[in-house]
């Protein structure tokens, strides 16, 4: 008799049919997105009925929990724990929770998987200890890591593990953001095709945000995307950055955040793509790229985005043609 010990959540029943993102998660290797090469591994652990220890890696809404729910539920069909590491994030709960469950035979006989989600929210203090509890219960017990940043995973933890970056290719979210809305028989006209490509493109590879909008979206029935790059507030804010209109490109940029939700880092990798789209000089083209590049990565240390992004378009004005 199996005995899946998880979390309490996974228990409970609930009706997902009006959240896409839930009604939509995969749950089997045959739904899940990724690419040809990753399949073909996952393939293989289903013919082996093992694992090594893993490291599933990318941004928010790529697939990394339930990928990794896959592997214990459908792949091996295995006893497993899982753990939200940046709730349970001290080593207490390697000494106690992973521990215990570890150091004990499954019941079946199979190998046991421990899936930290969210590893990178760890103390380093607790990773540190989960290097020699992993090399220790090695025979009886394999770990699936995820981390949205795998720079926050130790070099001993990820030395542990097979990493994949499991971001889905961008033909394939398409697809899969297709289906989704031919399935709920939303009405995709052909004049709105191309927007919808351009669509799934802003929010790649966050899949999960990307199907809440597109719900959003066609809550009438018929999919309407008016402005899916929010082109205006981008060419906007691009001119503004040209003629090095400080004071204005602020102010602008303020009263056109609820065209973007606020969320600055995507309005930075939509100017990104806007500025790629553009016909400027190849050379002053490559600085600005650089330059959003740049401050996309700061994205991911700051508190502030709003200042990050106005501290990106400052040093854009301050590129000379």
């Amino acid at each position: 008799m199996k005995k899946d010990l998880v979390a309490p959540a996974d228990k409970m029943s609930y009706d997902f049919s009006n959240i896409w993102c839930e009604k939509y998660r995969p749950h089997t290797l045959e739904d899940f997105i990724c690419t040809p090469e990753i399949r073909d591994i996952l393939n293989s652990y289903k013919v082996k009925e093992e694992i090594p220890n893993l490291l599933f890696t990318g941004g928010p809404g790529i697939g990394k929990t339930s990928s990794a729910k896959i592997i214990v539920n459908d792949i091996l069909g295995c006893q497993y724990l899982y753990i939200n590491a940046s709730d349970e994030n001290g080593i207490d709960t390697i000494r106690t929770k992973v521990m215990s469950f570890a150091q004990t035979m499954s019941i079946d006989g199979k190998i046991k998987v421990i899936i930290l989600d969210e590893t990178d929210g760890l103390s380093i203090d607790a990773q540190r200890a989960l290097r020699n509890t992993m090399e220790e219960y090695a025979g009886i017990t394999r770990f699936i890591l995820t981390a949205n940043y795998r720079y926050r995973i130790i070099p001993a933890l990820q030395s542990r593990c097979q990493s994949f970056d499991l971001t889905p290719p961008l033909d394939i979210a398409v697809k899969r953001c297709a289906t989704i809305l031919r399935k709920e028989s939303i009405t995709l006209e052909d004049s709105q095709k191309v927007k919808f490509v351009e669509f799934v493109k802003g929010t790649y590879p966050d899949l999960r945000k990307c199907i809440n909008e597109l719900q959003k979206f066609s809550s009438t029935g018929k999919l309407i995307l008016s402005d899916t790059k929010n082109n205006k507030v981008l060419a906007l804010i691009f001119n503004e950055v040209k003629k090095r209109n400080i004071e204005t490109l602020r102010k602008a940029l303020i009263e056109s955040e609820h065209t973007f939700n606020s969320d600055y880092v995507l309005l930075l990798r939509n100017l990104f793509n806007y500025i790629d789209d553009t016909e400027t000089n190849s050379d002053l083209k490559r600085f600005y790229l650089l330059t959003v590049s740049e401050y996309l990565y700061r994205s991911a240390f700051c508190v502030d985005q709003e200042l990050n992004c106005y501290a990106c378009l400052i040093q854009l004005s301050d590129i000379k043609p």
